[in-house]
């Protein structure tokens, strides 16, 4: 499915292809939660690198967030890089090097209709904010840290996969 996106403003848009657009995957991190989560959650899709095409990239800035390194206790670079618009602030995705061929495009950033997701994942929940009340249908899943299942997984195990 080719997805469709922007900021706020206007000053970006972009377009990628995806073969797992459900937003189902609700991540409670405080990453996601204070970058880009109104709700206490942010929504990431799932995209292919190599198909992202970008009109602003002059007014896109990145953010690495400062995680905690366990051996030392200092805090060190992520890196993730979330690219937002650095007019309005709109967050507009999020890549790793270490997934190179992966992006993960904000719901919130997508014009382009997106399906409704049978069954919802929340994760990070141990990192949720006292806050937030999770709304979780009847066949969603929990998960206090990452889940094993991948986006692409999900989509796989629902029969979801767009493939072209």
């Amino acid at each position: 499915m080719e997805l469709k996106g922007s900021c706020h403003c206007g000053a970006v848009t972009f377009t990628l292809h995806s073969a797992h657009p459900y937003p189902f995957n609700l991540c409670y991190c405080s990453i996601c939660r204070k970058t880009a989560g109104g709700g206490g959650y942010a929504i990431n899709l799932g995209g292919e690198a190599d198909t992202l095409k970008i009109e602003g990239m002059e007014n896109i800035s990145v953010y690495q967030a400062k995680l905690p390194d366990e051996a030392t206790g200092e805090s060190k670079e992520s890196s993730a890089r979330r690219s937002f618009c650095k007019k309005c602030g709109s967050a507009l995705w999020v890549w790793d090097p270490d997934w190179p061929e992966l992006i993960h495009p904000f719901a919130s950033a997508i014009d382009t209709p997106l399906p409704v997701p049978p069954e919802r994942t929340h994760l990070m929940l141990a990192s949720k904010a006292p806050w937030v009340e999770v709304r979780s249908g009847p066949r969603d899943q929990k998960f206090d840290e990452y889940p094993k299942e991948s986006i692409a997984e999900w989509h796989r195990r629902l029969g979801l996969e767009d493939s072209r």
